[in-house]
């Protein structure tokens, strides 16, 4: 007999409903069933369509992957009767609220190093929630199911993310000239910037830049060939230690790729530094020459 190629994984919920019929609690498969009902009822009115067979069955499958993510969240063993007894007990509805609080926890934070206004805008974030809530919960019938693995991925990615805009931020607030406020953020580009603006030493922090102090920074570093690891070591020390793991990431990177700090010591004309600046700093940049 051959292996099954393919483990079964099933939603949590679907697993746990399979125990019911040896479950001895009275009346416990018509409360929970009122309970699904209900929030099939609240999902297909705020995300599918409460009026079409299509919008309900939709609904359906989310219900399903909503409570079984908050039912992933809330056990402790992995056990299919722990999972009856919690829906039970405390209710598929509380289950279904840790899911989905999970969800919009994720849905907060950053998918990417450059954010815009439009990611506070409340319509926006909405419908990222939508788009993740439909990702990661929705479920076919009698299919597999990996929404649990799907949000570890995501989470881990945005917090990844989310580590580099808050050092990002943090740079800017203490940048050198004032703090910088603007809503539009690359945030790899201002940290592009501290890193290789930091070789000139003293600890000074640069968020944003123009030609002409970039001009200035070249003049002087090829002036007094300063020490880069020296340098950067005082960007460290001037940062906090929570900051620490993307910043020193960031700049045994540039040690080794930047081609504008390989290019510095050289004869290379200002125009081509410029431009080779603009592909690690981007929008951070200020063209401040007319």
């Amino acid at each position: 007999m051959l292996p099954a190629l393919v483990k079964e994984s099933l939603p949590r919920l679907t697993r746990a409903i399979k125990l019911l019929p040896g479950d001895d609690r009275e009346d416990a498969a018509v409360i929970l069933a009122e309970e699904l009902s209900g929030i099939t009822a609240m999902v297909a009115d705020k995300f599918t369509n409460n009026r079409t067979a299509e919008g309900i069955q939709k609904a359906v499958n989310l219900t399903i992957g909503g409570v079984s993510l908050g039912l992933e969240q809330v056990l402790t063993v992995d056990s299919d009767e722990l999972a009856l007894d919690y829906l039970v007990e405390q209710g598929a509805e509380l289950a279904f609220q840790a899911g989905f609080r999970q969800l919009k926890d994720l849905a907060a934070m950053p998918e990417d190093t450059l954010i815009g206004e439009y990611d506070n805008d409340p319509m926006y974030a909405q419908r990222r929630l939508r788009d993740l809530f439909f990702d990661i919960c929705f479920t076919e019938q009698g299919a597999n199911w990996d929404g649990p693995s799907k949000y570890q991925a995501q989470l881990k990615q945005r917090q990844e993310v989310q580590a580099v805009v808050r050092l990002a931020n943090w740079l800017r607030r203490h940048n050198v000239e004032g703090a910088i406020k603007d809503p539009d953020l690359n945030a790899e580009g201002v940290i592009a910037l501290a890193i290789i603006f930091a070789v000139e030493g003293g600890g000074r922090i640069v968020a944003r830049t123009g030609q002409k102090e970039f001009e200035r920074f070249v003049k002087a570093v090829r002036k007094a060939k300063p020490d880069y690891e020296a340098g950067w070591q005082a960007l460290v020390a001037a940062v906090p230690e929570q900051h620490h793991p993307v910043l020193l990431h960031r700049i045994d990177l540039y040690r080794r790729t930047c081609t504008v700090l390989q290019k510095l010591p050289g004869r290379f004309a200002m125009k081509t530094l410029w431009t080779e600046l603009e592909n690690y700093a981007g929008s951070e940049l200020d063209a401040d020459y007319d």
